[in-house]
């Protein structure tokens, strides 16, 4: 990368990757889920067939959330919102993992969480999406025009 370029531009770039790698993570995490007979799962876990398949849903709605309000520009605030949620399915992963399986195996769920807390927090507060007005141009482009 060019170390000229600004930061805002930098972080823009680092938040879109680690959103796109987030959503690939859920969307095969949340598919595979949906898609797996009950049996196999539940003899895997002590949770239910049923709310497996509910964090499943979840899943792949959080990491529809992740990516497709920026792309549209509809809804923008769904981001964070989205990554809050996810954040909260990685404290159960992490807590079961490490009930279950051990305290090594749980890194990997920690690692997504934190992923998922750093895009929450960066599109809450640092570099929040603009979307679109009742014009259909970005917020971002209504207000500098405007000189506001």
């Amino acid at each position: 990368m060019d170390t000229n370029m600004p930061k805002k531009s930098k972080l823009t770039y680092v938040l879109w990757t680690t959103q796109v790698l987030l959503a690939l993570v859920f969307l095969m995490a949340g598919g595979v889920k949906l898609v797996m007979p009950i049996e196999p799962m539940v003899k895997q876990t002590s949770l239910s067939g049923p709310f497996l398949r509910f964090v499943g849903v979840c899943e792949v709605l959080g990491a529809l959330g992740l990516i497709l309000p920026g792309m549209l520009r509809i809804r923008t605030g769904l981001t964070p919102l989205a990554a809050l949620g996810l954040i909260g399915i990685m404290i159960g992963a992490v807590t079961i993992t490490a009930q279950t399986i051990g305290a090594a195996q749980a890194v990997f769920p920690l690692i997504v969480g934190l992923l998922a807390a750093f895009v929450a927090y960066s599109r809450w507060r640092l570099l929040p999406l603009a979307g679109r007005t009742d014009s259909g141009t970005p917020d971002a482009y209504q207000s500098a025009s405007s000189g506001s």
